[in-house]
């Protein structure tokens, strides 16, 4: 018998830092103007004109313009209040039945399935996951990401 071939298995999630592809950015095509959950030092491919690290604390600051969200999938919820409040900008985050869940379901303008497994930098594969925007730009540009439902 000859010697069996190991498949590389890709990342169970492990922790909060899970880093979106750059292909999302650039089928996206819009310039956000903070990324209110970035790790230390930004990512170089999310554009975005600004960005709120850990230890800026996203949740503690104000935000303004279009923002992008990848928020810490262990604990979504003020995250997507803060979001649901703030109106304006796409958010990826986990799928969920919690309260928070079904008020971002109700509230956002618009929602989208991605159209592949989406797989973060470094492998990992955390579904299932969902974009939710506010704004009629962020509405247009989930038409390029993902199946869309919008709110009417």
């Amino acid at each position: 018998m000859g010697a069996r071939k190991e498949l590389a298995p890709r990342s169970r999630p492990r922790g909060d830092e899970y880093y979106t592809p750059p292909e999302v950015f650039e089928a996206l095509g819009l310039t956000f103007d903070l990324d209110v959950c970035a790790p230390r030092g930004g990512i170089p491919w999310i554009p975005a004109r600004r960005y709120y690290s850990m230890d800026d604390d996203g949740l503690a600051q104000p935000w303004q313009g279009r923002v992008w969200m990848n928020p810490p999938y262990s604990r979504p919820r003020l995250w997507a209040e803060k979001f649901i409040a703030h109106r304006h900008g796409i958010t990826l985050i986990n799928q969920g039945k919690s309260t928070w869940y079904l008020k971002l379901w109700a509230y956002a303008d618009a929602m989208a399935m991605p159209f592949t497994n989406l797989v973060f930098v470094g492998g990992a594969v955390f579904p299932p996951l969902i974009f939710a925007a506010f704004g009629d730009e962020c509405v247009d540009a989930l038409h390029r990401v993902g199946v869309v439902r919008v709110r009417t």
